[in-house]
């Protein structure tokens, strides 16, 4: 009798009934061990989670610089105004000079590990880099004048350009890096594109 009570309560105290915008869950006559293809002919139109992306939404997050400098914002930087920058925002996790860490080593050093200095085939990866992961803790929150500062600086700090030279989004893509000649595109057909 006891149970009797305790199931009608809970029939009656359903959630469902009292809230019609909780929908019932289907129970689907396919799972995934039936096969990816059975599986997904159970789901349905919409799973009703998130939201549309409209344009402007997507604009915001479009952000990749491309190797030729497609994608980069109009600006300036300068070694001299991006050593403050670097001292406040990058310093403590990549060292003051740019290679004593804890975090990756930013600057060649006789060690031969790889930086952006001996490795990195395009200057703009360092702005694209920086600008989407940078800071640690606060990805995407330095601005781009911040960014083109950094970039001119650690571009400085490896050797690759001269103290006042003035990187812009036209600039940029023409900086040569030391290790552009070591990427060899992939004549092979099939397969990846760099070898």
């Amino acid at each position: 009798m006891l149970l009797g009570c305790a199931v009608a309560l809970l029939v009656r105290c359903n959630p469902i009934d009292k809230n019609p915008s909780v929908v019932q869950v289907q129970l689907h006559e396919a799972d995934w061990s039936d096969g990816l293809e059975a599986y997904e002919a159970t789901w349905p139109d919409k799973f009703g989670i998130g939201k549309s992306a409209d344009k402007s939404f997507i604009a915001k997050w479009d952000i990749d610089v491309r190797p030729d400098g497609k994608g980069l914002p109009k600006g300036e930087g300068r070694a001299k105004n991006g050593a403050a920058v670097y001292q406040n925002k990058c310093a403590s996790c990549h060292g003051v000079n740019g290679y004593e860490g804890p975090e990756d080593k930013l600057v060649t050093d006789s060690t031969g590990r790889n930086t952006i200095g001996n490795y990195w085939p395009y200057a703009t990866t360092i702005f694209d880099y920086v600008r989407r992961a940078m800071p640690f803790e606060a990805p995407g929150s330095l601005t781009d004048q911040e960014v083109y500062d950094i970039t001119a600086y650690l571009l400085y700090l490896n050797g690759i350009i001269e103290e006042e030279f003035v990187i812009t989004e036209k600039t940029l893509p023409q900086v040569e890096m030391p290790a552009k000649k070591r990427y060899v595109l992939d004549d092979r057909r099939g397969g990846p594109e760099i070898r």
